[in-house]
């Protein structure tokens, strides 16, 4: 990822009701509620470290694909994101037959061996959650901080209105940590449109992977953090 010189006074990018404020000290406040930081001195100015973030509960964790058909391992930022208040909003791909015009032929709907059911159809072995992260998720709902949220597509906001683009704007939620699998595929699929959506976009580097060829990782990394928002990893947050 890319660095650059930080700003010499406070500075602000954007207008109500979506904007962005950067300081001299690096920190870049993505709470679009500190509206009267450019009428404070520098001095004034938040000091955080420099290598830890400061979330607030207009955040919310996406995480994508993380199902048994994908075989990734667990995420370690959960108890840390709930503590602090932070939805986890698991967003994997769980179909219905009226989507799947040609199941059986080997693609979504076909059938798994192994008693694993439909590929990637709703209600399936294969699209729970993988391993120790179904047991996380049904942890996380009952104490109300984790949500599961379909998708028919490889992006979770593909098209005009989708569950959770409005889940995420009746909860006010404006900055979203990214973390799952495919990286170059569903994960960055979602983290474009949310971004075009206006979502602060920030991906975990750390709770990502991809099985592509050397580079697709990369790729992804490097245009996260300058294009389309930002980069970190889950000991950052605080």
């Amino acid at each position: 990822m890319a660095t650059r010189p930080p700003v010499s006074e406070t500075t602000k990018y954007g207008a109500e009701p979506s904007f962005w404020i950067e300081y001299p000290s690096g920190l870049i406040d993505l709470s679009r509620s500190n509206v009267t930081a450019l009428a404070s001195s520098i001095q004034e100015c938040p000091q955080p470290s420099p290598e830890q973030l400061d979330i607030r509960k207009s955040s919310a964790i996406v995480i994508i694909d993380m199902q048994n058909f994908f075989l990734h391992p667990d995420l370690r930022l959960l108890p840390t994101a709930r503590g602090h208040g932070l939805k986890i909003l698991w967003v994997p791909p769980a179909l219905l037959d009226p989507w799947i015009p040609q199941a059986g032929r080997g693609g979504f709907g076909a059938d798994l061996p192994g008693g694993f059911g439909r590929l990637l159809m709703r209600g399936a072995l294969n699209s729970e959650l993988y391993g120790p992260l179904q047991e996380e998720f049904v942890k996380g709902e009952k104490l109300g901080t984790d949500v599961w949220i379909h998708k028919n597509r490889m992006s979770g906001l593909w098209g005009y209105q989708t569950a959770l683009d409005l889940y995420l704007k009746e909860n006010g939620i404006t900055t979203l940590f990214f973390a799952g699998v495919n990286a170059d595929q569903c994960v960055l699929g979602t983290f474009v449109d949310a971004y075009y959506r206006g979502y602060d976009c920030i991906l975990l580097k750390d709770a990502t992977a991809t099985t592509s060829p050397e580079g697709g990782y990369a790729n992804v990394v490097y245009n996260a953090g300058n294009s389309y928002g930002f980069v970190t990893a889950t000991d950052a947050i605080v």
